[in-house]
């Protein structure tokens, strides 16, 4: 087997799997003709289930992980997490994906066999205890995803994206591999365990040590698209494919959150009294930033493209939280906790609100304006009462999944003591409500622009069906994907979450 030992080798098969599954893809595209270019879509898809079930099998193989390929792999239980995520908003994508490409005549085997190279990266991104591998999986994930944000080639709008996307990625990507080149220089080594091991020795206000943590925290914030690195998002967001923006707004930011939370909490976690400070600053600018641009937004994708940035600053008060707390305390498990909860149910509610907003798009009405969407209650009932719920779970109403999101972001900055960015963030979901019942208003109270009913494919059907259906069920039932959560840190459940589900 090359080499590889028989661990190794369980370690890489979902990512194997992926590869050759969008290599038959490419193959099998230059045969199969164009009636029949929906069958590209079942083969990804399978591919997906596939990998999923070789994640399944790690996690029975080893349930406390296993480390391999020169300690630079590290499939814990947190990287598990975050591969499921991965996949799920991969194959949502997937099924959004078959009728928008066909409208767009669009509908190429490439387009399928990139989004499932991009998942590749992002699982090298979550598992990865080495810089290189964590900046190779980057830049796979990165490069895939400039291509399919200007995938529809007669679009200048989507040209324009996927240029400004490309060079400000770039640009990132040139200081975040300096900033790491640095701790490589001050380490000898390129595994987060020796960095981190290096830097807890030297004093953290060394100028350094100051360069090279920012340098490298300049690249995270831009990948999370943090104010003032935000600026690719909206623009991005926009021009891309409306399939391709939700896969963004999740699986991208998944794995750049699983990057940014293996770098500073299991790498640079002894610097993080410096780093937090910025942090602090970053998250009020955030969500200052983009709940007040959001406003003014008659785009639905810009509008979510800054509520995408909002939510962001939500989640860095969490890591604020982790900052300034004793690891295993209260405050620390659950700001980590609320993290990766944000996470799962953002996955699900926001590409359920795209996969409304890509349902409108037919020959003659692109579906990105709040105008396109108007009456939708009279011409897609379903779809209008399920954007309303994706809606309210976005703005952090109960019973919707995002409640539970809030609830541990909100806990773990009164258990640290951080009662004024509790109250900021409590501020700020106001503004957030009022936006997204911008939407809403136009949905349910003014007048369709056209009478005819929407045709709904059966893979967006089954697309919106399970995303509607996971953004019910976790804020109805969260207990058992709470226990995933704890599962992934490897904690039990804490008295403030068994009080809450009793």
């Amino acid at each position: 087997m090359l080499g590889l030992s028989s661990v190794e080798y369980r370690l890489m098969l979902p990512m194997v799997e992926l590869g050759i599954f969008a290599l038959g893809i490419l193959m099998i595209d230059l045969m199969i003709p164009r009636e029949w270019k929906w069958m590209n879509a079942v083969g990804a898809f399978v591919g997906v289930l596939f990998s999923a079930l070789c994640v399944f099998q790690i996690q029975t193989l080893f349930p406390r992980g296993a480390i391999g390929f020169s300690y630079s792999l590290l499939v814990d239980r947190f990287a598990i997490y975050f591969w499921y995520l991965f996949l799920a908003g991969a194959g949502i994508a997937i099924l959004m994906s078959v009728r928008y490409l066909d409208v767009e005549n669009e509908h190429h085997g490439e387009y399928y066999a990139l989004l499932l190279l991009s998942v590749i990266g992002m699982m090298c991104m979550a598992a990865g205890i080495d810089i290189v591998l964590i900046f190779i999986g980057l830049e796979l994930m990165a490069i895939s995803t400039y291509v399919l944000v200007g995938f529809l080639r007669r679009d200048r709008r989507s040209n324009e994206a996927a240029l400004k996307y490309l060079l400000l990625g770039a640009f990132s990507s040139g200081i975040f591999a300096y900033g790491l080149s640095l701790f490589y220089g001050l380490s000898g080594s390129t595994n987060l365990r020796s960095i981190a091991q290096a830097v807890s020795t030297r004093n953290p206000h060394d100028p350094v040590v100051i360069i090279a943590m920012l340098t490298t925290m300049v690249g995270l914030l831009f990948k999370i698209a943090a104010i003032p690195f935000h600026q690719w998002a909206p623009d991005a967001y926009e021009g891309a494919p409306t399939c391709i923006t939700g896969f963004m707004s999740v699986a991208v930011k998944a794995a750049a959150w699983a990057m940014l939370l293996r770098i500073l909490v299991f790498g640079l976690f002894p610097l993080r009294a410096v780093y937090t400070p910025v942090i602090v600053f970053v998250s009020i600018a955030t969500m200052t930033g983009a709940n007040f641009a959001a406003l003014t937004q008659t785009n639905t994708k810009r509008l979510l493209a800054y509520s995408s940035i909002a939510h962001v600053g939500y989640m860095l008060l969490a890591f604020v939280a982790m900052g300034t707390s004793a690891p295993n305390s209260p405050a620390f498990i659950d700001g980590f906790k609320g993290i990766l909860v944000y996470l799962l149910v953002y996955t699900f509610m926001n590409l359920g609100a795209f996969a409304v907003i890509t349902s409108l798009r037919n020959r003659n009405v692109i579906g990105d304006e709040l105008d396109d969407i108007a009456g939708l209650y009279s011409r897609a009932p379903v779809e209008a009462v399920l954007m309303l719920l994706f809606l309210l779970s976005l703005a952090g109403i109960p019973p919707a999944a995002g409640f539970l999101g809030k609830y541990y972001i909100f806990l773990s900055l009164i258990e640290s003591q951080h009662y004024w960015l509790a109250g900021a963030a409590v501020l700020y979901a106001l503004f957030g409500l009022y936006y997204y019942l911008k939407i809403a208003n136009a949905m349910f109270m003014r007048e369709a622009m056209e009478a005819e009913r929407l045709p709904i494919s059966l893979g967006m059907r089954a697309a919106l069906g399970v995303t509607a259906l996971a953004t019910l069920v976790i804020g109805v039932y969260p207990e058992p994907f709470i226990r995933s959560v704890n599962w992934s840190l490897g904690i039990a459940q804490t008295p403030h979450v068994a009080a809450m589900l009793k």
